[in-house]
């Protein structure tokens, strides 16, 4: 009997393999066949990255969105307590892991380049393999060679680690001139975002300082030079970019923000200063053409925020990154065959929370709308005033004006606050004073505490945003990236593809089959 039911369910099990090899025949040949029909209809591609955004980041702005709707109250039904992102309503979702060839925490040159060509390296390398040498195509290097135009767009400077792996090949993301003349030298079309960081070589900066002197020495080119030699019209202004017509090759950013390296953060940015979504609305118009575009856009302030632990300015960053992905969309509804769009992170920042050890289940998103600038523009603009004048020493308590100025910028009144934090801010002022003043007081001497309280940031502000996510429900857990996946979201012809879990190096080696070209790595 035992010999029987195993000699049926043999047979049953080898016509149902059979089934499915020949299942899996028809699908593959079906697959094939449809894969061959989109890379004749896509013709242009959206790559959005939001550098440090993890799915924390994404949905605690929806319901930070949501919780700050008139009306709104903790009562309604779950369907209603969240306000949807554009990106989050995308058809096909996915999770990639992040891990990179010498980490499980990874930075964003190593991600970046995972991202862009499609294999794991190094942190700190740039489009190269491992051994720090060999050159790995980047999928926006092959939609060139297609005869596609391609564009790079972001929110921190265009030679950082994120837009660099998809145009330049360094062992050393921190190598900026050398990024900057691969720029100049690239046969891309558009950059846009925050101005160079290191546009001059290191030589020349150390002569102009009178450090070193060659006189017979001849001067490098900066790297906008170079560009200039190369056709690129450099434009620092909107009034500039709007005077841009398709088929000039265009590098902008805000003259205002020269040596800033990064656009002013959105919770901060004036009027006269071209916003994230700007740069790609006029990307979209100076690239559009027959032969189609490929266009990479980072929202990469989101991993600063992140990195001070700001939640509203992190928040703000990601509105401002689906502002842009807006513009993309305007531009999928009149192409929807033809499009393709796909939004993703290279990793989390900060280890972010909803709910912390103090709030327990409770959430109070809707104060984060009382912070009004950014923890940068607080220390530098507001805080500084304090660390330039009088201290009398520990001794001395935060003075009342600092205390109003703490109200209008975040909304905390200090005597309101519970004891606790008033010590936490009492202690900070203290440290931020005495490194100010160059003094060392007992009560903090860079101790293992100050690094998980304040890391390397101003001890003061960083406890006041501390205080106020505190107060939100919402908790960090590092001042670093972490190792967690990410989300994918992606909308257009094929996308479906980017459903599933999967690795980061996946995202570009799918997105190279849609469009018909080879990586080569």
């Amino acid at each position: 009997m035992k010999l029987a039911r195993y000699f049926r369910s043999s047979v049953f099990l080898c016509i149902l393999v059979g089934f499915l090899v020949l299942s899996g025949c028809t699908t593959t040949g079906t697959t094939a066949s449809a894969t061959s029909s989109l890379q004749d209809s896509i013709k242009y591609v959206f790559y959005f990255i939001g550098d440090g955004m993890g799915s924390a980041q994404i949905h605690l702005t929806e319901a930070y969105l949501a919780s700050v709707k008139e009306g709104y109250n903790d009562n309604k039904p779950e369907s209603e307590k969240t306000e949807d992102l554009i990106f989050t309503q995308f058809p096909a979702m996915g999770m990639i892991t992040t891990y990179c060839a010498n980490r499980f925490i990874t930075d964003s040159a190593a991600a970046g380049t995972a991202l862009a060509c499609g294999e794991k390296t190094m942190t700190e390398v740039v489009s190269l393999k491992q051994d720090k040498q060999t050159r790995l195509n980047t999928i926006a290097e092959r939609a060139k060679a297609k005869g596609m135009k391609v564009g790079i767009v972001t929110s921190v400077g265009i030679d950082h680690a994120t837009p660099a792996v998809f145009y330049a090949h360094e062992p050393d993301r921190d190598n900026y001139y050398n990024i900057g003349v691969q720029l100049a030298n690239s046969d891309f079309d558009y950059f846009a975002g925050g101005s160079l960081h290191q546009p001059t070589p290191p030589r020349a900066r150390m002569r102009r300082r009178g450090e070193i002197s060659d006189a017979n020495a001849v001067e490098p080119k900066s790297s906008y030079e170079v560009a200039a030699d190369n056709g690129f019209k450099i434009v620092t202004s909107r009034e500039e970019l709007s005077t841009c017509k398709p088929g000039e090759r265009v590098i902008a950013y805000n003259k205002s923000e020269e040596g800033m390296n990064q656009l002013t953060p959105e919770i901060d940015r004036p009027d006269n200063c071209m916003s994230l979504a700007e740069f790609t609305e006029k990307g979209i118009n100076l690239l559009d053409n027959n032969q189609g575009f490929f266009m990479m856009v980072e929202g990469g302030q989101v991993d600063y925020a992140c990195h001070d632990k700001d939640t509203v300015t992190a928040i703000n960053e990601i509105l401002a990154f689906d502002e842009a992905i807006d513009k993309a969309m305007d531009f999928y509804k009149e192409h929807p065959d033809e499009t393709l769009i796909v939004v993703t992170a290279d990793h989390e920042t900060g280890g972010l929370t909803m709910g912390n050890g103090l709030s327990e289940y409770s959430t109070s998103f809707e104060i984060l709308k009382n912070q009004n600038m950014s923890y940068a523009a607080f220390k530098d603009n507001v805080w500084s005033k304090y660390t330039s004048g009088q201290w009398g020493g520990v001794e001395d308590n935060i003075p009342d004006a600092l205390k109003t100025d703490i109200e209008n910028a975040f909304g905390l009144v200090y005597d309101k606050l519970n004891d606790y934090e008033k010590d936490l801010l009492e202690d900070a002022y203290d440290k931020g004073m005495s490194s100010a003043k160059r003094v060392r007081v007992n009560i903090h001497e860079y101790s293992q505490e100050d690094k998980l309280l304040y890391s390397d940031n101003d001890p003061l502000s960083i406890t006041l945003v501390g205080i106020l996510a505190e107060k939100a429900g919402i908790g960090w857990t590092t001042f670093a990236h972490t190792g967690i996946p990410v989300e994918v979201h992606a909308i257009g012809s094929g996308s479906e593809i980017f459903n599933g879990f999967y690795d980061n190096t996946d995202v570009p080696k799918k997105m190279a089959k849609l469009i018909g070209i080879e990586l080569g790595n």
